[in-house]
């Protein structure tokens, strides 16, 4: 890749920054910086997604459309950014002419800061509107500073995976069983065509799928003409899960130690580890899942300004562009979301805390989520307007949610309606993963099948008990535990899922501290100390709902741990809260000089189990990174050592040579236009890889068979090679006759009679 494609490529980077910086919030508020990178993500991500569909629409995703697209997005965020600055300046130089001036020298000006905000500053002047010379950097010494020890082992600890998780994917080629079979095969035919119009393909997921997330690695292709960044998406993605994650737990009323408990925990989740290096999907879903669940709880006391409502639909679409499973999760957000705002409306009130109007109309000045109320008067006039039309407004507002939603992800919708006749798909798809039985016992099995695989340990008696029991119970109930119609595929439970690999790592201490955590929150919330015991109910209740109706939805399958990464990521946060409550109660029980109780001791002895499992989580999370499949630090395969090839075909190493072979034979034969014979289930990528041009020219790739019924395959006799993986068998079947066919294991190819 050439030093312009890295230029380019810190193009949204850049980008991102300067809208945090524009749409932050001035009013003190929850974590705000980490609000605005929300805000700053949901405008980017949408920005991304809207260029891809238009730019599609022109038949013109090329590298330099692409490019003139984020270098415009680039100057906008900047002016952005310079038009919230010289605002803050203003409204700060006004704030403090006319704050009363103090009587004696070095009285205070102002209220004392809030606990967990910025530092207070003179009176009337918003913290984030205040010109500082210490800036982001003296604020974090400090915080480091302030630190305990048991803080700073967290930080670090976090920080240090998060550092080797970017070493790994910056080193390792994309070697992810799926996107080897579609995720990177659809992005390089975006890119070959030029457009998004499905192609005849034997792979229904190329066009089937959700493209979101390929969306965005789509950019990265035009960018810099290669694969080399593609792992930065979800990498990206799993800080900011995190970030959203120790939001949340910010705005459930957690302090510093809270959030870095909920960042460490959900950040030595092996699967979280894995995935972080991965061209996989789940990760992003997951981000933008907790981006509209910290919008929503930001609501929960408060009339939704303009801003917000457009943030709420950016991540609801960006979600469901991405993965249809992340909607489970968005559809109970914004009930809650509706719910709350119903009852502010018919309450009469304009908003439970008017001090947030400014912030929440400086941010939308500079164009982003979070922005102005979009009402008639201020945001703390209780009662304007009566309750009619304040209900009105939230109709209004839902609405508007649902727009921007359909915005972003309508046009793939629209493409896939008009191709199969239904919105989600052909009857292959929706079969396939959906649950097809909806009754108690049926769904009380799968979730009994998705819990055994999520909580799956090292310990084999353990694993093969616990099957054994859903087995038989299942049986007892009438229900078969290997039911096609909830079992994916032919699938057979149970399935070993405790190794770490990234498709199928159990989290047991995870999970085990999340429902912990959960149970806490609905049964005794005051345990927490939350400043709202009702948001935290109400929190922890939309949780257990988000689990049972994914396991209601959802069929197991051996691979299904990975698609729960969007339910951790809503409850770690529970988790954390509980484990500093904890910890917090322990450090209240009595000295030695008093006699301890036994509650004392029994919260002794709980802290110390809770820190060994800590400890247990950490290790586990650092031997994913370092010994972790398909890419690893050290060891066989490791980043360091494993050449190129080897890295892409560490799944199956056995197929490396046969690869390259039938595409030295292909690319010799001087053949441009070449068919391409494959299974549901096959690599495609690597033929984009190993036929291109020496000028890196992607080659025409033409599907011999096609599951799209208005998407014909092409002739045989059209080509002048023919590529083939899986069986010999339906190779042969579609070869010319004459031509001569060379097969090995899994690949072979097929080249016609010279002359």
């Amino acid at each position: 890749m050439s030093a312009a494609g890295y230029l380019l490529t810190a193009a949204p980077v850049v980008a991102m920054a300067l809208l945090a910086a524009a749409t932050r919030p001035m009013a003190r508020t929850a974590a705000p910086r980490r609000l605005a990178t929300v805000r700053a993500a949901l405008i980017t991500g949408g920005y991304a997604v809207l260029t891809v569909e238009v730019l599609g629409v022109l038949h013109a995703l090329t590298p330099l459309t692409v490019t003139a697209a984020w270098l415009l997005f680039l100057a906008a965020a900047g002016v952005a950014a310079g038009w919230r600055r010289r605002r803050d300046a203003v409204r700060g130089g006004e704030a403090v002419a006319a704050a009363p001036q103090p009587a004696l020298v070095g009285a205070p000006a102002g209220p004392p800061a809030a606990p967990g905000t910025a530092e207070a500053g003179p009176a009337g002047v918003p913290p984030d509107a205040r010109p500082t010379r210490d800036g982001w950097r003296t604020r974090l010494a400090e915080r480091w500073r302030t630190a305990s020890r048991g803080e700073r082992l967290l930080a670090g600890t976090t920080a240090g995976l998060l550092l080797a998780e970017l070493v790994v994917a910056l080193l390792a080629e994309p070697n992810n069983f799926d996107s080897q079979t579609y995720h990177l095969p659809k992005v390089e035919r975006w890119v070959a065509q030029a457009d998004l119009d499905f192609w005849a393909t034997a792979i229904h997921r190329q066009v089937t799928i959700p493209p979101g997330a390929e969306y965005l690695l789509l950019h990265l292709r035009l960018l810099t003409g290669g694969d080399r960044l593609h792992n930065l998406v979800q990498w990206a993605a799993g800080v900011g899960c995190l970030l959203v994650a120790a939001r949340i737990v910010a705005q459930l009323g957690g302090g510093r130690r809270a959030q870095l408990l909920t960042a460490f925990v959900l950040a030595t989740t092996p699967m979280v580890a894995l995935q972080a290096t991965s061209t996989q999907t789940d990760l992003v879903v997951a981000a933008w899942v907790g981006c509209a669940a910290t919008l929503v709880l930001d609501e929960l006391r408060r009339r939704t300004g303009l801003g917000t409502l457009l943030g709420l639909g950016a991540a609801a679409g960006l979600t469901a562009v991405t993965k249809t499973n992340g909607l489970i999760a968005v559809g109970p957000l914004l009930v809650l979301w509706g719910l709350a705002q119903l009852r502010l409306a018919r309450a009469g009130s304009a908003t439970a805390d008017g001090s947030d109007a400014a912030g929440e109309r400086g941010a939308a000045g500079a164009g982003g989520p979070g922005g102005a109320d979009g009402r008639g008067g201020a945001r703390g006039e209780p009662g304007a307007g009566g309750a009619g039309p304040r209900i009105a407004r939230t109709v209004g507002g839902a609405v508007l949610v649902v727009v921007v939603a359909a915005a972003v992800v309508g046009p793939f919708v629209a493409r896939v309606t008009a191709e199969f006749g239904h919105p989600l798909g052909p009857p292959r798809l929706r079969e396939s993963i959906p649950m097809e039985r909806h009754d108690p016992l049926s769904v009380l099995v799968n979730a009994a099948r998705i819990g055994h695989t999520a909580f799956d340990t090292p310990f084999a008696p353990l694993r093969h008990a616990a099957a054994e029991a859903i087995i038989q119970g299942a049986e007892a109930i009438g229900v078969d535990p290997q039911d096609r119609e909830i079992t994916f595929g032919r699938e057979i439970f149970p399935e070993p899922s405790w190794y770490p690999d990234e498709d199928r790592v159990a989290f047991p201490l995870t999970g085990a501290l999340a429902l912990l955590g959960t149970a806490v929150a609905l049964a005794r919330p005051r345990r927490l100390a939350p400043p709202d015991v009702g948001a935290l109910r109400a929190y922890a209740a939309l949780v257990v709902l988000v689990v049972v109706l994914h396991t209601a939805m959802i069929k197991w399958q051996p691979w299904g741990n990975r698609l729960l990464l969007y339910v951790l990521t809503l409850a770690v946060p529970l988790a954390g809260l509980w484990l500093d409550a904890l910890f917090r109660r322990r450090a209240s029980t009595p000295t030695l000089a008093v006699p301890a109780t036994p509650v004392a001791g029994r919260r002794s002895i709980a802290a110390l189990a809770a820190t060994v499992v800590l400890a247990t989580s950490a290790l586990a999370g650092v031997l994913a990174v370092s010994y972790g499949f398909p890419r690893r630090l050290v060891g066989a395969g490791s980043v360091f050592t494993a050449s190129e090839w080897e890295t892409r075909f560490l799944r199956r190493p056995q197929w490396a040579d046969e690869f390259r072979w039938a595409a030295a034979a292909v690319r010799d034969s001087g053949a441009r236009r070449i068919g391409l014979v494959e299974q549901n289930d096959n690599w495609e990528y690597p033929w984009w890889l190993l036929l291109r041009d020496a000028d890196g020219r992607p080659p025409e790739l033409l599907a011999l068979r096609s599951v799209l019924p208005d998407r014909p395959p092409a002739e045989p006799s059209s080509v002048d090679a023919i590529v083939c993986t899986g069986p010999r068998t339906a190779c042969v079947r579609l070869v010319p006759p004459g031509w001569r066919v060379e097969y090995r294991t899994y690949v072979g190819y097929a080249l016609p009679p010279p002359g």
